[in-house]
């Protein structure tokens, strides 16, 4: 009875080694553990199984090693035979649990040299497999249907690469026979899908060499096999987007017309590869690795590594790149599609494997941010430098007034964006311009149209004659305060600002108003002194007219070139001239016939009320009026 119980207690001790006995460390445990009941114990049980159990490990051993040899020396595909990739798996199975069997034993050296053998051709077996999984997963890509997209959103495109196709084809092209017309691609409106990028079989058969080459400790091999075959199928997705594979010195040296083309590109590669690839690649590698989410993690980055680092530096060339403000729409275009894709990058990359990624996306959309802070104080010093060279012909609109309202009204439609950008500014402690200015957008928009006004009056200095100085900054003032009204920047600049600078807009017509025609007003004014006797009168009368006639002449003739582009305020002007000028002529010459020799004196009168009129509704149309009045 005692013999019987002892072969039981055997049985068992060997039945959890077998069980539990994974590596060598932990049998030895087990059997330490016996050996604490019975020192006897470890020695009957090594001897049991080293009289019977060899002979058995040599048997099957060469069992299987006949099987899996013919398996790994075949010259064609094994998976082309479902019945052969089962027998297949089934002997590798016996060739882990042999060895998993027999390593609490391996001190034993009958039992070693056998495990050596099994270990190299658990070695071949690993490595047949691997060429299967790479040949499984390259025939699946082969086989791949874009046409059938998860929850069928996009089922009437053809080809989800090709999205530049023009929208206004027809849906087929081809000849008569529909049998031979072909799908043309669309481009892709909804990313409320994901790609099934390999049969299901397939990723069945995958998930099955997984398991046995993770349980058999060749996990990091089998990720590479996969990361190797789905690596190149997410850089031809990236090359039939039309993206390029360009360095960051190929970005920067590009022409610009050139880049804003390959920037849309990027725009739309990026989105389809966060929204559409890249979710679709960690759906597949979490179905090809189910169960094993480190190996899944590690396949995963490796996939994506690649494309997802070709897609950031393409953004870091961008944000590094030139600072000149023309730049600025498209730099925009690049940090937004990084911002609204920022919720992707935290999700598609959510595991450590992945962390280095995320930290590069945020690193390069703050650099972007960066770049727009600097392309605005690239503006500043544009409109500081901007030289006052030549005059604008008749004091009209100043190309730099134009260029800076346009880019700034332009710039305003991405308000939210420009918000966002100066307050992180702010929020940063970076060094731009000074904290106060970068600290809401509206105080960066005050402070250039700032520098403009100032620029605009170091140009106005340009012209010799005051009233030209006033009617240029009339002109460019009225634009400016448009521009701000019609737009998004009279939100941000406040209507005090406005009402500010309309005033300043009025101030520049009262101006041009005292130096051009009170000196013509001065003259139809009489003094009582020369109003005393007849004679006296008729004298100073008659050189006061020949004076209104030169001043006359020569304020509509000079001005005959002047120009005012806004036709309300060109209407206003001729009405303000008009209301102080003519009262004044109409009174005088009331006056001047009045005396007693105007016979000998109505010569002197060269223009009727009627002419003055129609010489001020000539004035500011920008060219030479007729000379009009009596000769």
């Amino acid at each position: 009875m005692a013999e019987n119980g002892e072969e039981k207690l055997i049985a068992v001790a060997r039945h959890i080694a077998k069980t539990l006995g994974h590596n060598e460390t932990m049998a030895d445990d087990i059997l330490q553990i016996f050996s604490n009941f019975d020192g006897r114990f470890r020695e009957k049980l090594s001897e049991k199984l080293s009289d019977e159990d060899p002979r058995t490990l040599e048997h099957t051993l060469k069992s299987l090693e006949r099987q899996i040899s013919r398996y790994v020396s075949a010259d064609h595909p094994i998976w082309s035979d479902s019945a052969d990739a089962s027998t297949f798996l089934d002997a590798v199975d016996d060739l882990l649990s042999l060895i998993q069997t027999w390593t609490p034993l391996s001190d034993e050296k009958p039992v070693a040299a056998c495990l050596d053998r099994a270990d190299d051709l658990l070695q071949q077996s690993m490595f047949r497999l691997e060429t299967e999984f790479s040949t499984l997963i390259e025939r699946g890509g082969e086989s791949f249907d874009t046409t059938r997209f998860q929850n069928g959103t996009e089922s009437a495109a053809a080809n989800y690469f090709d999205s530049d196709e023009d929208d206004d084809n027809d849906d087929l092209i081809g000849g008569d026979d529909e049998d031979h017309q072909v799908p043309i691609a669309h481009p892709v409106t909804s990313y409320d899908f994901v790609i099934d990028a390999l049969p299901s079989g397939t990723i069945n058969d995958l998930h099955e060499i997984a398991k046995r080459m993770v349980a058999a400790g060749y996990g990091k091999e089998c990720s590479h096999a996969y990361s190797t075959s789905r690596r190149d199928f997410l850089e031809e997705s990236l090359s039939r987007l039309g993206l390029q594979k360009l360095s960051i010195e190929e970005v920067q040296r590009m022409p610009w017309s050139e880049l804003e083309d390959e920037i849309e590109k990027w725009t739309k590669a990026t989105i389809m590869s966060l929204r559409i690839l890249f979710p679709s690649e960690r759906r597949l590698c979490d179905r090809v690795f189910s169960g094993f989410s480190s190996a899944s993690d590690l396949s995963f980055m490796e996939v994506c590594r690649g494309s997802t680092i070709q897609l950031l530096n393409f953004a870091d060339a961008v944000a590094i790149g030139s600072r000149a403000p023309e730049r600025l729409f498209k730099v925009l275009d690049v940090f937004e599609t990084l911002r609204d894709l920022m919720s992707e990058f935290e999700a598609v990359f959510s595991d450590q494997y992945c962390l280095f990624l995320r930290n590069e996306a945020v690193t390069i959309w703050k650099r972007l941010g960066e770049a727009i802070r600097g392309i605005f104080m690239e503006l500043e010093n544009l409109i500081r430098r901007d030289p006052a060279k030549a005059a604008v012909p008749g004091g009209g609109l100043h190309p730099i007034t134009r260029y800076v309202m346009n880019y700034l009204r332009a710039a305003c439609r991405s308000r939210l964006t420009l918000e966002q950008v100066f307050e992180e500014g702010a929020a940063g402690g970076g060094d731009f311009r000074r904290v106060e200015a970068s600290s809401s957008l509206s105080v960066q928009m005050a402070w250039i149209m700032e520098l403009l006004e100032s620029n605009l009056e170091s140009k106005s200095k340009i012209y010799r004659d005051p009233a030209l100085c006033s009617v240029f900054m009339m002109n460019n003032g009225r634009y400016i305060v448009q521009k701000v009204r019609d737009s998004e920047l009279g939100s941000l600049l406040g209507d005090d600002w406005i009402r500010k600078h309309t005033a300043k807009v009025r101030q520049y017509h009262v101006n041009y108003m005292r130096s051009s025609w009170n000196k013509v007003l001065g003259v139809l004014k009489l003094d009582s002194g020369a109003l005393a006797s007849s004679n006296g009168a008729s004298r100073a009368m008659k050189e006061k007219l020949k004076l209104f006639n030169l001043y006359f002449e020569e304020i509509c003739k000079a001005q005959s070139t002047w120009v005012i582009f806004d036709e309300q305020m060109r209407e206003e002007m001729r009405i303000s001239v008009d209301g102080n000028l003519t009262p004044a002529y109409r009174s005088f010459l009331g006056r001047f016939q009045n005396l007693s020799d105007i016979g000998k004196h109505e010569k002197h009168i060269r223009y009727t009320v009627e002419d003055v009129e129609a010489r001020i509704s000539e004035l500011f149309e920008g060219r030479i009026g007729s000379a009009g009045g009596r000769k």
